[in-house]
């Protein structure tokens, strides 16, 4: 599974699926700055789901996808310990193989997921 980590995504994220062994790519570090819409793009070229905590990637992917996505995995969480957060998002995407085409909500204790058209 290819990711695309956007800007607002913590390090040490990025760092343990690294070191989980995911091909991850990271806005801050590949082209920051760089508006949602140009993140869509990207995403679409690599064939990455992107991770984020930006809600504005929900109404991109549904109500107005320019860019077909290979998903979004948006994050909802209210915890600040990056160290913390890290694991727990670790833990959430080693938990399923379906994110693929899916626009996924995950919340401290839920996880919602909706079917993207491609």
């Amino acid at each position: 599974m290819k990711l695309l980590a956007d800007e607002n995504i913590p390090a040490s994220v990025v760092r343990i699926l690294e070191e989980e062994g995911y091909d991850i790519r990271w806005i801050r570090i590949d082209s920051p700055g760089i508006s949602d819409i140009e993140v869509m793009r990207y995403a679409h070229q690599e064939k990455r789901i992107i991770l984020t905590y930006d809600k504005d990637f929900g109404e991109l992917a549904v109500k107005d996808p320019i860019y077909p996505s290979s998903g979004i995995i948006l994050f909802r969480l209210s915890q600040k310990n990056p160290g913390r957060i890290a694991e727990y998002i670790r833990e959430v995407i080693k938990s399923r193989q379906d994110w693929e085409g899916h626009f996924s909500v995950v919340e401290a204790e839920r996880i919602r997921m909706r079917p993207l058209l491609q």
